[in-house]
Order: C-alpha cells, then sequence, then structure tokens
C-alpha cells in the first residue's frame, strides 16, 4: 500500500480517477465507451486476481450473490458513466454522476437543514438541465450520467455488503470480473477489431491504473488514518476536480452557468459532510 499523508492520498486519487476520465475519452471514438469499459474492467480484475487470488470454493450462495450485484452495479457505473461521458464535458457528466452518493448521505434524514443542501444540489442539475434544453448539452447525456449517479448509489452500498463478508479486495476482483462479463457483449460490438490495437490496449491499461487501481489503493489506505467526515470533504472536490482535468487534459470549457452549477453541487456537497453524513463515497466511476 502507498504511504504518505492521507489527505494527499485522497487528492492523488481524485486526480487519478480524472485523469483517467479525460483519457477515456480520448478513446472512445476509436472503441466506443463500451470498449473501453470492457477494457479497463477486465484489465483492473486481472491485475488484481492475479494479486488476490480470491477464495470462491467454500463461499455461500448469498456471498457470492453479492459479489455478482456488486459487479453488475460496478460494471453498469463505468458504462453508464463512459456513454455520458461520450456525450458530455468531464466536469457535467461527473457534476450530475455525484448527486447519487449525495442522496445516499442524506436518505432518511430529518434535519431541516438537509433540505438546504438538497435544494443547493437541485439548484445545479437545474441549471446543467436548462443548457442540455437550450441545446448547450446533450439531454442523453444528463440521462446516462443520472443514470450513472444512480449506479454510483447502488455501488456504496453494495461495496459495504461485500466489504462485510469478503476479506481485503477479494470482494472486489470478483466484482470486477463480473462486471467485465456484463459489459462484454456491448463491449466487443463497439469495440470491435480496435479492441486489438496495441496503442488501444495500452490505453486500456492506463485508463485501468488510473481509474480503478491506483485511487482504490490510494483511498484504502488514507481511510486508514482519516476521518469519515475529513474524507467526504476531500471528495467533495470532485466534480472541481472533474472540470479541471477536462479543460487541461481534453481542452474542454464550460459555460459560467455550467461552472455555477458545479459549484452549487459542490457546496451541497460540503455542506452534506460538514453536518456529519460524509457524501464523498468511493471515487471509482
Amino acid at each position: 500500500m502507498p504511504a504518505g499523508p492521507p489527505r494527499v492520498l485522497v487528492l492523488g486519487a481524485i486526480a487519478s480517477v480524472q485523469l483517467g476520465a479525460a483519457f477515456a475519452d480520448k478513446l472512445f471514438d476509436r472503441a466506443g465507451p463500451a470498449g473501453v469499459t470492457l477494457l479497463r474492467l477486465a484489465f483492473a480484475a486481472a491485475i488484481l486476481l492475479a494479486l488476490v487470488r480470491p477464495r470462491i470454493r467454500g463461499r455461500s450462495r448469498g456471498d457470492l450473490t453479492r459479489a455478482v450485484v456488486f459487479g453488475l452495479v460496478l460494471g453498469g457505473m463505468n458504462w453508464s458513466f463512459y456513454e455520458a461521458l461520450h456525450r458530455l464535458p468531464l466536469g457535467v457528466a461527473v457534476t450530475v454522476e455525484f448527486i447519487g452518493p449525495m442522496s445516499v448521505a442524506v436518505a432518511g434524514s430529518r434535519r431541516a437543514v438537509d433540505l438546504l443542501w438538497v435544494l443547493l444540489a437541485a439548484s445545479g442539475v437545474a441549471l446543467l438541465a436548462g443548457n442540455a434544453f437550450n441545446g448547450d448539452l446533450s439531454v442523453v447525456g444528463l440521462l446516462l450520467a443520472v443514470l450513472a449517479g444512480a449506479c454510483w448509489a447502488a455501488y456504496i452500498l453494495a461495496s459495504k455488503a461485500v466489504g462485510a463478508t469478503f476479506d481485503g479486495l477479494s470482494g472486489l476482483a470478483i466484482a470486477l470480473s463480473v462486471g467485465a462479463l456484463f459489459v462484454l457483449p456491448a463491449g466487443l460490438v463497439e469495440g470491435g477489431s480496435a479492441l486489438m490495437n496495441v496503442p488501444v490496449l495500452i490505453g486500456g491499461l492506463l485508463v485501468a491504473l488510473l481509474s480503478s487501481l491506483i485511487p482504490y489503493s490510494f483511498e484504502l489506505t488514507a481511510l486508514r488514518r482519516l476521518s469519515a467526515t475529513s474524507f467526504g470533504l476531500l471528495m467533495s472536490l470532485e466534480p472541481a476536480a472533474a472540470a479541471v482535468a477536462g479543460a487541461v487534459v481534453l481542452s474542454q470549457r464550460l459555460s459560467a452557468t455550467t461552472l455555477a452549477a458545479v459549484g452549487l453541487v459542490v457546496a451541497a456537497s460540503i455542506g452534506t459532510t460538514v453536518q456529519g453524513h460524509g457524501a464523498g463515497g468511493p471515487a471509482l466511476q
């Protein structure tokens, strides 16, 4: 596991995820979002299976069912996010998707102040929806980002269930394998012969490292020495980090309205975290 100050590790995980997403975007024209998703999950699964060697024999049906559900959610989250990213700027896709973990954070709360954070986040999404209806953003892309956010919320819940029954990273290794099989048909159709192209394969490996393996190892180490509130506060910067990565790597320039929408969602996430909910969630988009 990597060593270093926990806050630096979390920020490194965020930067790694967003750089991975930006590099994935560069591969979409060659292998399609589903093809890139397949490469990412397959490479991540292969590396983690080799390192962890999870034990399947002797596991109960319930344990394996949890891992399979986790894998389906993981595959759906990555695929829908990449489909959204193919149609939207990175900062916008991540901002809309981020509503998923925020919803998990405030679910069931009866405190009046949480209504403020919900309204702030809803205002941000409303601004983006307005841009979509004006023709500035893809409506389909926004809907796919909402789907990715719903999968992210389910991912948080499923990961807790798998983490309670599997040691270390063995549950994640199984889930990544299931996720890769889930997107295999669509990945083969979209990717086609490009999946055998050496530069595309190298790009897929880079995306797997940046978007899955590196950030997860960083987060796992940081969480051992960092409070849930501090972790959530840092993770609240993710939409802003996505906007920066989109601008630097993909030369995406966001309008003032879009930047305001990102700011509203970031503020809402910070608010929920300060109130003790921990809105961040893992950075494995």
